[in-house]
């Protein structure tokens, strides 16, 4: 376990970095905005966030040490292409400017974070369950994009 959890944790770090260096909650393009009365403030985002890539990384981890061969592999290529659909949101909402591509694109998370969970379930039911709050979190975010690119037509 040892060496997938660092593997998991190394790509969940890069995916976390790559996200964190393309978000950009203090541009003026951001604070025009109209957002919903609820949305979290920013500084909840990193805390939620944190021990989220945690998660991902354990719950990855315990699923690609259960999983034979082919299996295993079908497992890695879930989780690699969940963490560059992780990384690629706040690029397109911050960096494009572009929330509807960026609800388009979380929509595809949310469809890949499915994928993942249920392979996981399969592999060691502990390791789907760790993943469940990250679906849950990417669902809320996905409501959130949906009414910021609702009010920002």
């Amino acid at each position: 376990m040892n060496k997938t959890l660092l593997a998991t944790a190394l790509a969940t770090g890069a995916a976390a970095l790559a996200g964190s260096l393309a978000t950009a909650p203090g541009t003026a393009w951001y604070k025009r905005l109209r957002k919903p009365s609820w949305q979290p403030p920013s500084q909840a985002f990193p805390l939620v966030w944190t021990p989220l890539y945690g998660l991902i990384a354990y719950g990855g981890a315990r699923a690609l040490d259960q999983e034979p061969g082919a299996e295993r592999d079908a497992m890695a290529r879930a989780l690699a292409g969940n963490l560059v659909l992780n990384a690629a949101w706040p690029a397109l909402f911050f960096r494009a400017k572009a929330p509807r591509l960026a609800l388009a694109e979380l929509l595809l998370l949310n469809a890949s974070n499915v994928v993942l969970i249920r392979r996981a379930l399969r592999a060691d039911r502990t390791a789907g369950l760790l993943l469940l709050p990250y679906a849950a979190w990417t669902a809320f975010a996905t409501a959130l994009n949906a009414s910021i690119a609702r009010r920002n037509r």
